[in-house]
């Protein structure tokens, strides 16, 4: 009896023994003596299962392979080809300027030193990169901004850095300085008047809003200043109907912008209007779905010379929880930063260059070095004539 059992237990070891190294506990022992490994286990380059003994890191969509038989590029690859492979772990060891779980994704220049916020390629909205902006009618970017989506293969992997407020270049390391008008800039006709900057808002209604004797409705308005600085003001009744109402509500938005933090605003001017057909509807609501209220901004101050970065108009309601605490209007399209909201129907005649021109930035500090004979701190203000 002690010798069968002994020779039925050779038997049974010889059998399930014979895989290579017993498949190093990450596989099974299958025909052929051959090892059937577990997931994210294998042996080498070409992962055959050999005993099992080497991990398999993750796969992503390749940044850069050789097509296959019908041209398909960017199929999965280990480590997405742009890492190597620890066998010892299954992790990437990713290769500079890549991250992430497969070195999927790219990594922003320098973590964006601290200064901005690293995203994704289809998250960047147009134009979100501070420093950026034209001030050329007619063009996309002034007269109807837009948002536009991203449907390529690298939406999720390719990442840039999107800088907070007064920080600029591709890692947001360097301090913006103060935008102003080349003090020296000559206007092309001195016999007409100087032309500021006009931006028309325009409200296009479902159809109702309340009278004098009805809930006002409320909202407001966002500044972003050349510094990439985002104000945005107290609520502003919308009432243009009322008694004096257009010279109201001119003003009521006027002393909303010029209340703006810092006088980052120090001068503006405002002219609503009313184009199309306004009806009753009951006593204390207006149906103006065949009207448009337009509100034109004109900037003048000092602070704001020459082309600004659009206005937008806060129209969600916003009570819990959010400020400025105000209504919403009910609007026929919900527009929200960089959407066309806006028209530019004047150009100024000022400009708007870093230290106005007249000077160079010191990233480092954020202020204007003058060149002789200029100062202030946009370098716009003559201080000894050459």
């Amino acid at each position: 009896m002690i010798l069968a059992v002994t020779l039925l237990l050779t038997v049974f070891a010889s059998v399930h023994g014979s895989c290579d190294n017993y498949c190093n506990g990450h596989g099974t022992c299958a025909m052929n003596d051959v090892c059937t490994c577990y997931d994210n286990w294998g042996m080498g380059l070409s992962h055959d299962s050999g005993d099992c003994s080497d991990r398999i890191c993750p796969y992503e969509i390749a940044w850069v392979d050789s097509p296959n038989k019908v041209g398909i590029f960017h199929k999965y690859a280990e480590c997405a080809g742009r890492g190597v492979c620890d066998r010892t772990t299954g992790e990437c060891q990713c290769f500079d300027g890549y991250e992430g779980k497969a070195c999927a994704r790219q990594s922003c220049p320098n973590a964006c030193s601290g200064h901005g916020t690293c995203e994704w390629i289809d998250e960047l909205g147009y134009k979100s990169t501070s420093g950026e902006y034209s001030s050329s009618l007619g063009t996309a970017d002034m007269v109807t901004p837009v948002e536009l989506s991203y449907f390529g293969w690298d939406a999720r992997k390719s990442r840039a850095c999107v800088c907070d407020a007064q920080y600029y270049d591709v890692d947001c390391s360097k301090r913006m300085c103060p935008y102003g008008n080349d003090v020296l800039d000559v206007r092309d006709d001195l016999l007409v008047g100087l032309k500021y900057q006009t931006q028309r808002l325009q409200f296009v209604f479902n159809q109702n809003i309340p009278t004098a004797t009805g809930t006002p409705q409320t909202f407001a308005l966002t500044f972003k200043s050349k510094l990439n600085e985002t104000f945005t003001t107290i609520p502003i009744v919308f009432d243009p109907l009322a008694v004096n109402g257009l010279s109201k509500f001119s003003n009521a938005v006027q002393m909303a912008l010029l209340g703006l933090p810092n006088k980052v605003i120090d001068g503006v001017s405002v002219a609503a209007s009313i184009v199309g057909t306004v009806g009753p509807n009951g006593a204390s609501f207006l149906d103006m779905s065949g009207a448009t209220v337009l509100v034109n901004v004109t900037f003048t101050g000092n602070s704001v010379q020459g082309p600004q970065h659009p206005l937008g108009i806060e129209a969600y309601e916003c009570f819990h929880g959010c400020t400025p605490k105000i209504t919403g209007l009910d609007l026929q399209t919900r527009y929200g930063w960089g959407q066309s909201n806006e028209t530019e129907v004047r150009l100024a005649d000022y400009n708007s260059y870093e230290c106005g021109r007249r000077g160079k930035c010191d990233y480092t500090s954020g202020l204007c070095e003058c060149f002789n004979g200029y100062g202030g701190d946009n370098c716009n203000m003559l201080v000894s004539l050459i």
